[in-house]
């Protein structure tokens, strides 16, 4: 559950907010004036927030590391060769 407090009520209800966070019972978007300035998440939410966040990047790095190889390849060659894979691809399904 997500709950949307003003700053003002998370100051002065910082004690229970935490205890409710912690129970993974909510997550608090905390807003100012009435913008989304910050979240107040659990520290597990956060750890699968990091993994995910970690993941991505790897997954990045490779797709890097592929293109690379492709670098010398004129765009218009490449994109040529990727449309005939696809199709090969396709046609296999049917």
């Amino acid at each position: 559950m997500k709950q949307v407090i003003k700053a003002s009520e998370a100051r002065e209800q910082w004690a229970t907010l935490l205890n409710n966070v912690f129970r993974n019972q909510t997550r608090v978007v905390v807003e100012k004036s009435g913008i989304p300035v910050a979240a107040v998440i659990s520290a597990e939410d956060l750890d699968r927030l990091t993994k995910l966040e970690n993941q991505r990047a790897q997954r990045f790095k490779v797709l890097d590391e592929i293109g690379q190889v492709f670098q010398d390849i004129p765009a218009k060659q490449l994109l040529s060769k990727v449309s005939e894979a696809i199709n090969q691809v396709r046609s296999r399904e049917t």
